[in-house]
């Protein structure tokens, strides 16, 4: 007894030092996934007047997330067959290829501002495949590292630190938006990329688990195909096309025969890109389905944030990022007394719970303001929110992480990354879709023929060009405007409502202080080092 504890007292103080020397380059590879997407939210009208209108908003998170969704799988079987080191820096240089050439979407390099818009869509689909690889595999190397017990409080500095970036994005993001050209929001990535990649490449030592390398990659394509046409029909159902047209109803009928298709692959292969057997736990399942809803409410209503704060309540791009910060505050603040918590007592099964039920308070809130609500107001309403956001962020992962054997570990993590990003991006489609259709329907009725040609997709929209339209027209825009976003804060309510309902199912399972499925070993015996 005596020898055992010994070891187990040496060995968590030689694992906290293995894990803090890794543990930035880590965080910087999250920040670069986190950072984007906020940078580019706050950028997103300049972009859109330079390169397209304002029905392309969506379009271009839209892509980023589906790129993200369909690669997380992938990344994180991958991770687990060849080894989670190659595959993770992999993943960083395709984010950065895909960040650079962002930044020359509409350039004269390539062709100039006509088809500037489709370029940037199609470069921020690549750069989504990068980040597929970025968070998935980073959480699943502090997995690798430290066992459930001990991995609270290094993913609540994780969850800290995406709290920081996400206060960080707007900030930078209106800077640039405000004094410098948008591209650089993306070029941006390039120096931290460089950073995490030398980083990581000389300091990272992990355990190789040898199996066999098999890639299911029918499974893969499959699982793919359904879900890109399960997001174009949210995209363009009701916009581009009647919900009835041949075009929607080709896209339904070949995300079923795909996904059903995926079922049989999945119990024959070999390595299943996505293991069915997982969701015979009730908690894998329970988990996978908040982080599902989260995702469709989060990345799904925020994304029109920095919009309202632009245009109905006329706040800069800087001063727009500078509001968002009572959200990345709570989440950040109260993301690291979870983290702390978790580690301290063991128990966890209560903040999923407390953090949907917030989340659902603060959706409810921001549906109440209109094109009066003033900024402080709108502050208090996404604070809220945020602190609702920190109580769910790190615990969707843990709770899965916990709930599989340590070889799945990648697969756990990719899976649980996988439904929070298909949530997202089902999310920011469906809400994209009743933006566009509740602002044509209130800029019509309250403005007629003018109005139908400020909804048109083909009009172009800038926030400092609004105070140049007659009196009349900006009003009615400014209160179509901001009906409209509030209507998709309360299309987001029912969603977080089912947040907490689900997580009171959660069954309380000891969180593991080793790395078996019993503690009897309290360290990892490594196979071999990448």
């Amino acid at each position: 007894m005596g020898a055992k504890h010994v070891t187990q007292v040496e060995a968590v103080p030689a694992r906290r030092r293995e894990v803090m020397v890794v543990l930035p380059g880590l965080m910087l590879a999250i920040v670069l996934a986190m950072l984007d997407n906020m940078i580019v939210g706050t950028a997103m009208p300049r972009i859109v007047a330079e390169l397209g209108g304002l029905t392309h908003l969506s379009w271009v998170v839209t892509a980023y997330v589906l790129g993200t969704t369909v690669s997380t799988p992938i990344w994180g079987k991958i991770g687990d067959l060849y080894g989670r080191k190659t595959i993770f820096l992999a993943s960083i240089v395709i984010f950065m290829i895909g960040s650079a050439l962002c930044g020359m979407a509409g350039s004269p390099m390539l062709g100039g501002p006509d088809g500037g818009m489709t370029q940037l869509i199609a470069f921020r689909a690549l750069q989504g495949l990068g980040a597929g690889g970025l968070m998935v595999n980073a959480m699943a190397i502090i997995g690798d590292l430290v066992p459930p017990r001990e991995r609270g409080q290094y993913q609540g500095i994780m969850a800290g630190v995406m709290s920081l970036a996400m206060i960080a994005g707007p900030l930078v993001g209106g800077f640039i938006t405000d004094h410098l050209d948008w591209r650089w929001a993306f070029y941006v990535n390039l120096p931290i990329g460089f950073v995490s990649l030398a980083l990581l490449a000389v300091k990272l030592k992990l355990p190789r688990h040898r199996t066999e390398h098999r890639i299911d990659w029918l499974g893969a394509g499959l699982l793919s195909i359904g879900i890109t046409a399960l997001v174009l029909v949210t995209t363009w159902g009701g916009n581009e096309y009647d919900w009835g047209s041949p075009q929607i109803l080709g896209l339904i009928g070949l995300a079923v025969v795909t996904l059903a298709l995926f079922i049989p692959v999945e119990r024959r292969a070999a390595e299943p890109i996505m293991p069915l057997a997982l969701f015979r736990n009730r908690n894998f399942t329970l988990i996978s389905l908040v982080g599902f809803l989260l995702g469709f409410a989060m990345f799904g209503a925020i994304n029109f944030l920095p919009l309202f704060q632009q245009t109905v309540q006329g706040a800069s791009a800087t001063n727009s990022g500078l509001l968002m910060l009572p959200m990345m505050g709570a989440a950040m603040v109260i993301s690291l007394f979870v983290g702390r918590a978790i580690t301290t007592t063991g128990k966890y099964k209560i903040y999923p719970i407390i953090g949907g039920a917030g989340m659902a308070l603060g959706m409810w809130l921001l549906s109440l303001m209109d094109v009066d609500t003033p900024s402080w107001q709108t502050g208090v309403f996404i604070a809220v929110l945020g602190a609702g956001m920190g109580f769910l962020m790190q615990t969707t992962m843990l709770i899965a992480q916990n709930s599989v054997e340590q070889k799945d570990l990648g697969v756990a993590s990719s899976s649980s990354t996988f439904f929070r990003s298909i949530g997202g991006s089902f999310g920011v489609s469906l809400f994209g879709a009743v933006f566009n259709h509740q602002l044509s329907d209130n800029l019509t009725a309250k403005l007629g023929p003018a109005g139908e040609k400020l909804a048109s997709g083909g009009g172009q929209f800038d926030p400092a060009a609004l105070h140049e339209l007659p009196a009349p027209v900006l009003n009615g825009f400014l209160e179509s405007l901001a009906t409209s976003i509030s209507s998709v804060f309360w299309w987001a309510i029912p969603f977080a409502v089912l947040v907490p309902l689900l997580a009171a199912f959660i069954k309380e399972i000891p969180l593991r202080s080793g790395f078996g499925q019993d503690d009897k070993d309290e360290t990892p015996v490594p196979a071999a080092l990448d």
